[in-house]
């Protein structure tokens, strides 16, 4: 909910066509392969690769990373007519956007609902191609969610409008349906601003947001009022500003602390609804990894970078040296790994003091919350829950202070359990549901305060331990309290278990035949995420629009950053729309290199 996660062998820098002047070669054909990792399978795709002997010199690219936003862009370099090259440090590709195997199961280690369909159908067009040409076949989730109260109530969220007035309607009385429309509008505004002032557009400095329709537009985006004060002007009932609010979790934020701007991802899923690509998420990702192939693109999967090379005078890029040893050159270099752990690792820190106090600077801003995630293979469907549910805590406030500010779990917490099966039933097997569960939590702190073990990633063979897992007398933890993480994920999991089973009458444990985890430990292990926030840097207005980090790296040109902290549409959606964004500028860097100052 707050998010949702792919594989290549090494091989050397391709010779390719120019795909302007020569036919495409022939369809490139994907063989899949189940890479074991810590007892369980993480989906990825081979890449057979072909060389063309006359190939005309072009400019060269290297990507750091093989997340969406880093093979998105590959393929945009590529249609613009680079050799480009990703480097994955993992065996798959995809990175958080990547699924995980086991009995038979399919889960989604991350996203796993798709927004805004239209702007993926617009970059494949850009492209060339179409999702439906790429095998991408997209589902329309309904309801959009279950939302489940403390005291078993429910709401249905939809984007059909007949049953918003109905629910609405039920605890707003006859005038809500109204004020629901009004919120719709408002958030509709946020939507349109936003995608056109914010989304599609790059701010270099405060002089960047001074343009007089910018500043006209402003307080239409309401950046200074919270989601959760917005939406208290047009409902009256505490249960419907829960309902419209809890969405601030794709941004990491609690419901209030983020700007009332961010109702524009209500709109988008009341307005446009939820989508799901059958298959699961990476479907997308290897949509683009196979755009990406035809054109050009080598993808090195376990090959971690090192560092970046800079040139002598420390303010150009010229490549990067992989943790091997082995050197590769190119004119244009970018960054698709952790923005934070980029700057602190893959950048000279000895360049100047300047440059080093900025890299401190960035680990010091405020970052998202992480997560607990659960993966469980059920023996047999539990049609009580749907393909998308949330369960939100009775303290509701409390439980995201717990997060944000505690950086610990709550109590009650409040939590999302996709059920795929529902809308795909490749994701189980026949008579089965695979279930993902998504538990908020406070990112990792200092050593002091944290205990960094390995905690998760087992697989279970049976759910013996699960009945056994957390005390009857396990509490919540104190502001004081360390951060525990195998105790924190025991409480977790006996938390979500007894939730479920009170509010929807129906007790997981007995069903659950094998369990995967993740938690902030492994979110930054594997995927290079700086204290484990798996959104990256907040959300909070000093973080977005000017103030928020540069798709041009302060120290070297020409290297981009497409990880700076994402944007006001969350990850996947942003990722995609900031390779659109990002394509003209990588043509005019490959002829008129940019130095930094």
């Amino acid at each position: 909910m707050v998010f949702a996660s792919l594989s290549f062998p090494p091989a050397p820098l391709p010779c390719i066509v120019d795909l302007a002047c020569q036919d495409l070669p022939p369809r490139f054909h994907h063989h899949f392969h189940n890479a074991t990792t810590d007892n369980y399978h993480i989906h990825g795709a081979y890449r057979i690769s072909q060389m063309a002997p006359n190939a005309t010199p072009q400019k060269t690219a290297l990507i750091i990373g093989a997340g969406v936003g880093g093979v998105s862009t590959a393929a945009r370099l590529a249609h613009a007519g680079f050799r480009v090259t990703v480097l994955e440090k993992n065996s798959f590709t995809g990175g958080r956007c990547s699924l995980l195997y086991a009995d038979g199961h399919r889960f989604d280690q991350g996203p796993s609902l798709l927004l805004l369909p239209d702007l993926f159908r617009r970059t494949f067009a850009e492209l060339g191609t179409s999702l439906q040409e790429e095998g991408v076949e997209l589902v329309k989730c309904e309801p959009n969610y279950i939302v489940h109260f403390h005291d078993g109530e429910k709401f249905r969220l939809s984007s059909d409008l007949s049953v918003m007035k109905g629910e609405v309607e039920r605890w707003e009385g006859k005038s809500g349906y109204e004020r629901y429309l009004g919120f719709l509008g408002e958030a509709h505004r946020h939507y349109e601003l936003s995608v056109r002032e914010v989304l599609l557009r790059n701010f270099y400095g405060v002089v960047s947001m001074l343009r007089p329709e910018f500043l006209r537009h402003l307080i239409e985006l309401h950046p200074f009022e919270s989601i959760w004060t917005r939406a208290s002007k047009y409902f009256w009932t505490e249960r419907l500003r829960r309902v419209f609010t809890f969405g601030s979790m794709y941004m990491g934020m609690s419901p209030f602390d983020a700007p009332g701007t961010y109702s524009l991802l209500q709109y988008t899923e009341l307005a446009e609804g939820i989508w799901y690509p059958v298959g699961g998420f990476h479907k997308v990702v290897e949509a683009l990894v196979g755009v990406g192939e035809r054109k050009g693109v080598e993808f090195r999967m376990s090959t971690p970078v090192r560092r970046i090379l800079l040139d002598a005078s420390g303010s150009k890029t010229e490549g990067v040296e992989l943790e091997s040893g082995e050197v590769l050159k190119a004119d244009v270099v970018v960054n698709n790994s952790d923005l934070v752990y980029a700057y602190n690792n893959l950048l000279p820190q000895s360049e100047s003091a300047k440059k080093a106090a900025y890299a401190e600077a960035l680990e010091k801003r405020p970052g998202s919350c992480s997560s607990i995630s659960f993966y469980w293979a059920l023996d047999r469907k539990v049609p009580e829950l749907e393909a998308h549910n949330i369960f939100l805590a009775d303290e509701y406030r409390e439980s995201f202070d717990s997060i944000f500010q505690k950086h610990l779990i709550p109590d009650e917490p409040s939590f999302y359990v996709n059920v795929p099966s529902r809308v795909d039933p490749t994701a189980a097997p026949e008579g089965k549901d695979t279930v993902v569960v998504l538990v908020p939590v406070g990112h990792l702190v200092d050593d002091e305060r944290s205990r960094y073990e390995n905690t998760s990633n087992g697989t279970a063979t049976s759910n013996g331990h699960l009945k056994d897992a957390s005390p009857s007398n396990q509490t919540g933890f104190t502001p004081t309290s360390t951060q525990n993480w195998p105790s924190m994920i025991a409480l977790a999991r006996k938390t979500i278990l007894t939730t479920i089973a009170t509010r929807t009458g129906v007790d997981l444990t007995p069903l659950i035949s094998t369990e995967l985890t993740n938690d902030p430990t492994t979110w930054r292990s594997r995927f290079n995420l700086d204290k484990g926030a798996i959104l990256g840097l907040s959300h909070s207005f000093f973080n977005v629009l000017c103030f928020r980090p540069s798709t041009k790296a302060r120290r070297a040109g020409p290297l981009d950053d497409l990880t700076r902290g994402l944007g006001p549409l969350g990850t996947v959606v942003q990722v995609v729309g900031d390779a659109f964004r990002g394509e003209g500028r990588f043509s005019l860097l490959a002829l008129t290199p940019q130095y930094c100052k």
